[in-house]
């Protein structure tokens, strides 16, 4: 093949662009060429990053400076506002590219067996970042009337959930958190959020930065009850083995034997609390029932038939995300994610789907840090380029650039651009300068296709 091999990649976040600097990165780059088309369901790229990062994470939003780096090279184009398979399906896809990655990673809240779930007040965690990252898709609105919250989960997750909502809202304005948001978040009655969590403290899943951040905000009280301070060999054996773990244990540690302090608002990290119900009333949250736990000596807990009702009056699950079954791709509906032989996407009968490949959550399922993902890219683009050589791709019918751009435009779709970007992000940073701060995100879907030019 004289011609740059024609990639697609299905999802404009951290692993898609990972998966196009490792294309980039590749001797394939160099002969015959690398060209990279991606696909973006929203009008704006970065995915986890502008909708799922809480707007007072300045620092790993900072990652976004390294991506825009990769997306500014030539070779790559994006397509935002393109919806898979509403405007472009798979079949499309194959007619004018060698090969198609799909790196959609996972959005919705991953399902909890819990009576009472479905109660007026029990959210999901997904749906509440999204509010408060300005995503265009979900209601402008969140009601916040309920002054003790839980939160279920010990992952980075609920620690965002837990932090956004006992932080006031001018601690959160200098962010780019958008004007309904600071509204939304002005009127919020939490003064007391808990944490739960059915194991120990070793176990817990928090990065010992995104812990420690809680104890920065002036508002914000971090109560640990010295009683959930406990270990045993299993619980030993993971501190001394994972330096994560045993700094998060520490830090949990110093927060259990200090003194309360003044701030106004409470934040409560409960440990071997199992929850067991959320109660209910005339259809609303009243309270959330519990299971003490204990240690087995493994690491692992059991139940002690001893059980608590917390007085809350909204409950917000933070067990997990799950990705959405990709149309014409085979799905596994327990992990969340699309079987494959390191990224080479794998049918019902365990051959290889062919020119398909997967990278990120859609992947592997929602753990790790966002840098992760890198490793994730480099595994596949090497199947994908190993399939190229050994001639298993059965090649574009249309690869010329221009063809999908026509076909994009025969239906209508209004899709933005990478030069679109860069002018919706010159007026959300005017925005943010008219009022001292680094930007205010857009959040309306017209407004941001209006603005990138769409």
């Amino acid at each position: 093949m004289s011609r740059p091999i024609r990639v697609a990649i299905v999802g404009a976040g951290p692993a898609g662009i990972y998966a196009a600097d490792a294309l980039l990165k590749s001797d394939a780059a160099q002969a015959p060429g690398v060209s990279i088309d991606l696909f973006e369901r929203m009008p704006a790229p970065f995915g986890l990053i502008r909708y799922g990062v809480a707007p007072d994470h300045p620092r790993i939003k900072g990652i976004v400076t390294a991506l825009h780096q990769v997306l500014d090279k030539p070779q790559i184009r994006l397509f935002g506002n393109v919806d898979y398979p509403g405007d472009i399906g798979l079949d499309e896809l194959h007619r004018f590219y060698d090969a198609v990655v799909f790196s959609t990673g996972a959005s919705a809240d991953r399902a909890l067996d819990l009576p009472g779930s479905d109660l007026d007040g029990s959210y999901g965690a997904a749906d509440f970042v999204s509010w408060y990252d300005g995503h265009p898709d979900v209601p402008r609105t969140w009601p916040l009337e309920a002054e003790k919250v839980a939160v279920l989960g010990v992952g980075n997750v609920a620690l965002d959930v837990a932090r956004i909502l006992a932080k006031t809202a001018d601690e959160l304005l200098p962010t780019e958190i958008p004007p309904n948001v600071h509204a939304g978040l002005a009127r919020n009655k939490a003064v007391e959020v808990h944490v739960f969590g059915r194991r120990g403290p070793a176990q817990a899943k928090f990065s010992p930065m995104e812990l420690r951040e809680l104890d920065h905000s002036p508002n914000i009280e971090v109560i640990v009850n010295p009683e959930d301070i406990d270990y045993d060999e299993g619980s030993i054996a993971t501190r001394r083995a994972n330096k994560q773990a045993n700094m998060v244990a520490s830090t949990l540690e110093n927060w259990a034997i200090r003194d309360p302090g003044t701030r106004p608002h409470k934040l409560f990290l409960h440990f071997f609390e199992s929850p067991e119900e959320i109660l209910g009333a005339d259809g609303r949250v009243v309270g959330l029932r519990t299971e003490r736990m204990e240690l087995d000596g493994t690491g692992n807990v059991r139940g002690t038939g001893r059980f608590t009702e917390w007085d809350v009056q909204s409950v917000y699950r933070a067990i997990g995300y799950y990705s959405d079954e990709l149309p014409k791709l085979p799905f596994d509906p327990l992990s969340g994610t699309v079987p494959h032989e390191a990224g080479r996407v794998l049918t019902a009968d365990g051959t290889h789907q062919s020119a398909v490949y997967v990278t990120g959550w859609i992947k592997r399922g929602p753990v790790g840090l966002i840098g992760h993902t890198k490793g994730d890219a480099n595994e596949t683009v090497a199947c994908l380029l190993d399939d190229h050589a050994g001639g298993r791709l059965p090649g574009a019918l249309s690869p010329e650039p221009d063809a999908v751009t026509s076909f994009l435009e025969e239906r209508g779709v209004r899709y933005t651009t990478w030069d679109g970007w860069h002018r919706l992000d010159a007026h959300e940073q005017a925005l943010g300068a008219a009022e001292g701060r680094e930007r205010v995100k857009v959040v309306e879907r017209e407004d941001m296709l209006r603005h990138s030019g769409a």
